[in-house]
């Protein structure tokens, strides 16, 4: 019987980092299949008659190799770094070959060995990748497509985050990230490189200008810790939190009716949420702090609100809000399928916007409209009516209390529309509708 394909972790001290029981795995093989670094390190311990295979470029054709070698009868190691199950090759090779095919030997993890020097408790560490490619520098408002984006969006979900880097995603780029997203001042940076090696080194805890600055030796690994500051609510930020065009009297969806706009969102932790007419981006930045796992695409047409927008997400500091000026339904076409839809303004495109914003939905997505004037809430439910959609209204008006002398009195807010609306079910929407 064919024994499975041994995955072996291997530290940076090569054969020393490994037992008995696993060097002999090794000593053994007929094929070893290991990046470049890791067939060097471990040049000693395997046999001279074994067939090697570099990885490196060419992690696709791994488990052709492994089924061809075991069709042979031949005896299979993989090498991998530290933990093989911890962002290495041990994962993708269990899906594709299956678990019984596979064993997995593992050795510590390079991040316990990193939290080891630092003298770190590590069981609250969440672990980020920015490995797996060259992801080029950080841009404020990119997305998932960014190859340091799920890194950044872990940074701000966790209190301590160990980040597994590249040659390319190198300590200082992940830094440069923080600049660029306002984040300098709420996080801290330590490296620690080339681990059990001769010429091993763990910087203290370094301020994030400071790695912008420097420059790490490699293989290393990146600890980031948030600073303790003031946390603002998660919820139903205040009007004056955001910036607002003046002197106008501030474009920006009231406190009341954002919040009642955001519950029949139905927002999720991993919502994509699109924002259209975006004003000061009240709507969309809330949507995107509720949203930590998922992210905002908004769109505003006014040059002066698409920078007053701008200011409020790096005041914010979120960084799942991706902001375009134009006019909608332009470049609609080029943002993933939403969860939720907000419109606060439409730029005359109502009807096109709703129909349009119905048919992107997915599965369960809510879209959600505010209206000042009847004219617009007409033209919205007539256009829903038009499509078969299911709908409701919902007027609301909030009054503030305003001193008066040395009393109070209240203060009435406009009253606002907020229609919310799903693609049509199988249901008679005519008869749905009747009553409304």
């Amino acid at each position: 019987m064919t024994p499975p394909c041994r995955i072996i972790g291997i530290l940076d001290n090569g054969s020393r980092s490994l037992t008995a029981e696993t060097l002999a795995h090794l000593n053994g093989a007929e094929v070893v299949i290991g990046g470049q670094r890791l067939l060097a390190l471990l040049a000693d311990a395997i046999a001279p008659d074994a067939e090697c295979h570099d990885l490196t470029g060419q992690l696709s054709r791994v488990p052709a190799w492994i089924n061809d070698a075991q069709s042979a009868g031949k005896k299979v190691v993989v090498l991998a770094t530290g933990d093989p199950l911890c962002h290495g090759i041990a994962g993708f090779l269990i899906g594709k070959l299956g678990h019984g095919n596979v064993e997995v030997l593992p050795n510590l993890s390079m991040l316990q060995l990193a939290c080891a020097r630092l003298g770190q408790p590590w069981q609250s560490v969440r672990i980020g990748s920015a490995h797996s490619r060259d992801a080029g520098e950080w841009t404020p408002g990119a997305d998932a497509q960014h190859g340091l984006y799920e890194v950044l969006q872990l940074l701000r979900q966790s209190p301590l985050t160990a980040v597994l880097t590249s040659p390319d995603n190198t300590p200082d780029r992940i830094a440069r990230m923080l600049q660029q997203e306002a984040l300098a001042d709420h996080y801290d940076i330590a490296v620690a490189t080339r681990l059990l090696q001769a010429d091993e080194h763990i910087s203290r805890w370094l301020s994030v200008d400071e790695a912008a600055g420097r420059r790490f030796a490699d293989p290393n690994i990146v600890l980031i810790r948030q600073k303790r500051d003031g946390d603002e609510a998660l919820f139903g930020l205040p009007d004056d939190r955001f910036l607002q065009r003046k002197p106008d009297k501030g474009l920006i969806t009231k406190r009341e009716v954002r919040a009642v706009s955001l519950a029949r969102m139905a927002l999720k932790p991993d919502s994509i949420v699109w924002d259209i007419g975006a004003g000061s981006g009240s709507v969309g930045l809330e949507a995107a702090r509720l949203c930590a796992q998922g992210h905002v695409y908004a769109i505003e047409k006014n040059a002066d609100d698409t920078a007053i927008a701008l200011a409020n997400r790096a005041s914010l500091r979120i960084s799942n809000y991706s902001l375009r000026h134009g006019r909608a339904p332009d470049g609609l076409e080029t943002w993933p399928d939403p969860d939720a839809v907000f419109i606060g303004g439409s730029g005359g495109e109502l009807r096109e916007l709703i129909a349009l914003c119905l048919q992107r939905l997915r599965d369960g997505g809510h879209l959600v409209m505010n209206f000042a004037t009847i004219e617009n809430l007409a033209t919205a439910v007539e256009a829903l009516k038009t499509v078969g959609a299911d709908w409701d209204v919902l007027q609301l008006q909030a009054a503030r209390s305003k001193p008066i002398l040395d009393m109070h009195r209240l203060q009435a807010e406009n009253p606002i529309w907020i229609v919310a609306a799903q693609p049509g079910s199988e249901k008679n929407t005519e008869d749905t509708h009747d009553s409304k």
